[in-house]
Formats: structure tokens, sequence, C-alpha cells
């Protein structure tokens, strides 16, 4: 099971570890493109601190985050899963997982970036501030910018397996499973559903989805759950107390839609 992330829009300071290095990252297939991202980022924050919070979405109030961008090759770096915090990741809880089910996330989470495009929980990288929705003078919109490195490395590191895709529209722009791969795919709404006069009424939720997103991985992973298709995890899922309800793609290469049900929001 490979489980794509979004990453965390704030993040943890990188501490006093040693500094970022690059060729020691997973999926070196995508080394050339963050190199680019990486140098343009570094480059427009270091000459132009209004222009880089315009391009970045800052407001003033952020600007340090702009002074932390300048120092990317040089800053401490951390395993990402402990760069990475807010809801989701505190729902995951990855830090008090026992450490045979910690492996087993280190394998099958995949957290994607819009400077790094995508790593490992164990990569060890800095604390940056880079969306997958900026818009680099030079490179582009990094959405599309990364269609291409994905495309060439992520078939590999989906395997022959499900592919759990819990990421927001930004990130899932940069890489789309296709063919049998998209068959093998199954991604995640969490509904929200209250009862009002009788009636039974859903809503789409937005910070608890997240909470709801983080709890689901982090049951998975501590029930030794394995499943090989979305057939198999709503049939996890469902055993693990969730109320889910799955619509199979009509036509071959398209992805599974799950829904979670909640009647709760915390």
């Amino acid at each position: 099971m490979l489980v794509l992330l979004p990453p965390s829009e704030g993040k943890a300071a990188g501490g006093s570890g040693a500094p970022l290095k690059p060729q020691e990252l997973s999926l070196p297939a995508l080394a050339p493109a963050r190199a680019a991202v990486l140098e343009e980022l570094v480059e427009l924050c270091a000459a132009d601190e209004l222009k880089a919070r315009e391009v970045l979405g800052l407001s003033e109030g952020l600007r340090g985050e702009v002074a932390k961008n300048v120092e990317l090759r040089t800053a401490a770096a951390r395993p990402a899963g402990e760069i990475y915090t807010g809801v989701l990741y505190d729902a995951l809880g990855l830090a008090d997982l026992p450490p045979r089910v910690r492996e087993r996330a280190d394998a099958a989470l995949l957290v994607f970036s819009g400077l790094w495009g995508a790593v490992r929980v164990t990569d060890r990288i800095p604390s940056y501030r880079c969306s997958m929705g900026v818009k680099l003078p030079a490179l582009g919109a990094l959405g599309a910018y990364w269609r291409g490195p994905m495309a060439q490395a992520l078939p590999e590191a989906a395997g022959d397996g499900l592919v759990l895709d819990l990421r927001s529209s930004a990130y899932a722009s940069a890489w789309k499973p296709k063919g049998e791969a998209a068959g093998r795919t199954a991604t995640v709404r969490v509904l929200h559903a209250q009862t009002v006069d009788g009636v039974e009424r859903r809503s789409v939720v937005s910070h608890f989805n997240k909470a709801t997103k983080g709890r689901l991985v982090r049951d998975l992973l501590l029930a030794g759950a394995e499943p090989g298709s979305p057939g198999e995890l709503v049939t996890a899922l469902r055993d693990l107390g969730y109320v889910v309800e799955a619509e199979a793609p009509v036509k071959a290469g398209r992805a599974w839609g799950l829904d979670v049900v909640v009647t709760r929001i915390h």
C-alpha cells in the first residue's frame, strides 16, 4: 500500500541537525527537478523579499518564511515526518507508533511537496515554505512543472499494490495514476452527516477532513491491514468501524471514490 499525503502549510523548525543532503532523498529520479526548484526559490527569496512574499502568497507577518527559504541549503534538516505538523499529522501521530508499525508507515507514506516533489517521512529536509500552488517566475506553476518528473518516478514507487490518495487537489495535480494503476487507486472524501428535521444532510468538511484522514491511516497501520485493492480497503475500513460508501469507476483507468461518513467532527 502506498499512501499519498499532502504536506502541512506550517512546519516545525529544523533544529540543530546536519543540513540537507539532496542526494540522499528518496525517489532519486526527481533530483534534477528538485535542484531547479530549490535554486530558483533560494535566489528569489535572497534577491527581493517583497516579490518573494507576493509569489509565495505570504503576508507581512510571515516575512520570516522568506528568510528561512534563503538558508535552505545550510539549514538544519530533520526527517520529513517531524517537519510536517498540523491537523493530519497530529492525528496520524507518527512519533508514538510502535516500532514495527512505524516501519510500515515509513515504507507506505509519501508526502507531496511544491519544493521536493515527493518525499518519504524518513527523508531529512529543512523547514521551508513553498506550496504546490506557487507559480515561480522562471519554472512556472509548480503543479504543472512536477507532472513530467512525477510521471517518470511515481509509477515505480506505486508498485502493483493499492494507492490510497489523500492529497488535496493542488497536490493531486502533480501526479494522477493512469491506466492499470488508476484502477488500484482510491481517493477519499470525508462527509459530515447531520439529521435536520428528520432529514439527513451531508456536507464536506475541511479542517476535520484532515483529522479524519490522519486517524484513518493510523488505524490501518495499527491494525496491520494490508489491503491490496480499493475493494479490500473498503472492507478493512468497515472492519475498523468506519462508515464507507464506495463508488467503483464506470470506466477502466479511473480511480475509485470513497466517502467516509462521520456524524461527529473532532
